[in-house]
């Protein structure tokens, strides 16, 4: 800034033709009385302006606002302006006062129920469009492997299987014993009442066999090998490897989509037995404890009479259908994923969400079934 000055903050104008000169000078501060611009041009409509501070003294933001006055009123009449004399910076800092900053969004009212309810309808269309289309792709896929024609190898589809498969093991074994453990704790809570501790064996056994174990396994894959198959091809879509494969001729329904659904549909119905196996074993557990003290044999007679073949294809059968569904769903939200940075992760989010809502629709709609059928 220029050395302070002793006179006080002026502003003179001048006609010189068709155009007005106004010349400031003195100190301005923002603190003390400095001229205001509407009074300063007050009566005036010239046809160009001039602004010069040959006399200007020391200066801070009352005289960048001033000049920011000026050039706010000369726009708005088609003015032409020209600043003579004047320091560098307070013509710089009059446009940087002059860039208003945007107000924030009014928050939104409350949403139209019909538009929403129709903006709602078109995006799950779309999204059962999207699913319908994968799954016709991965038929079509099946069709050329049958003519030994697709792109599909069976190497990457074991390490698949390594990975959902024998990698998940402790995870899932984990679960459904604490979810055994559970069921017989709170099933002990009611038959307990009735003088029917044996009785935890058949609801513990039945709930692990149909239900507990094929949905637990499943959940479990869901949020762990689900989300890592959508950011995986999430950051191929971002790192466009999926276009190169394209462009090479290589499908990416057969090379990277078909090996991964197929390793989830080889191995949900396995790691369901082993959660069906470790769930009972959770329940068995309990049951030998105190207070109920039954017998391991007699707990495991006790099952048997209620547990049969029919109800272990059950949850092999949804344990199949929903390793199909998981794969599916990871693989669709990966490869809708967008190229960026943040489309792996939101990819990940979304098939995890999307899987799990599709697991327990089938599941509702199984036992429904299966109810009809009498299994």
């Amino acid at each position: 800034m220029s050395a302070p000055s002793q006179l006080a903050a002026c502003a003179d104008t001048s006609l010189e033709g068709d155009t007005l000169v106004v010349r400031v000078g003195g100190g301005w501060r923002i603190t003390e009385a400095h001229p205001d611009w509407q009074e300063t041009v007050a009566g005036h409509e010239p046809k160009r302006l001039r602004v010069t501070g040959r006399e200007l003294g020391s200066w801070d933001s009352s005289l960048a606002l001033f000049l920011g006055e000026a050039r706010s009123w000369s726009e708005t009449r088609g003015i032409a302006l020209t600043i003579e004399e004047v320091p560098e910076g307070v013509d710089k800092l009059a446009r940087l006062l002059a860039q208003k900053p945007a107000l924030p969004a009014q928050p939104p009212g409350l949403p139209n129920p019909v538009a929403t309810l129709g903006a709602t309808t078109v995006a799950l269309w779309v999204e059962i469009k999207d699913l319908a289309n994968l799954v016709g792709e991965c038929a079509y896929s099946i069709g050329r492997f049958s003519r030994s024609q697709a792109q599909f190898r069976w190497r990457d589809c074991f390490s698949e299987m390594q990975q959902c498969g024998a990698m998940a093991l402790p995870i899932v074994g984990l679960i459904s014993f604490l979810v055994g453990v559970t069921l017989a704790y709170t099933g002990a809570i009611v038959v307990r009442q009735y003088g029917g501790d044996i009785w935890i064996a058949d609801m513990v056994g039945l709930a692990v066999v149909r239900e507990m174990g094929p949905m637990m396994a499943a959940i479990v894959l869901a949020g762990r090998t689900g989300a890592a198959y959508a950011a995986t091809l999430g950051n191929m879509q971002a790192n466009e490897e999926i276009d190169a494969l394209k462009t090479l001729g290589v499908s990416p329904i057969d090379f990277l989509v078909m090996p991964r659904v197929v390793a989830l549909f080889c191995m949900m119905p396995f790691l369901a037995l082993y959660s069906d196996c470790l769930g009972v074993l959770g329940g068995m557990a309990i049951a030998h404890a105190p207070p109920l003290n039954i017998p391991t044999n007699l707990y495991w007679a006790e099952m048997q009479t209620i547990v049969d073949l029919s109800d272990i294809n059950t949850g092999v059968i949804k344990a199949a259908v929903f390793g199909l569904l998981i794969g599916l769903s990871a693989c669709l939200r990966g490869l809708q994923a967008e190229r960026s940075a943040t489309g792996a992760g939101q990819a990940a989010t979304s098939a995890v969400v999307t899987s799990t809502l599709l697991i327990i629709v089938s599941d509702s709609i199984f036992t429904v079934i299966f109810n009809i059928l009498g299994w």
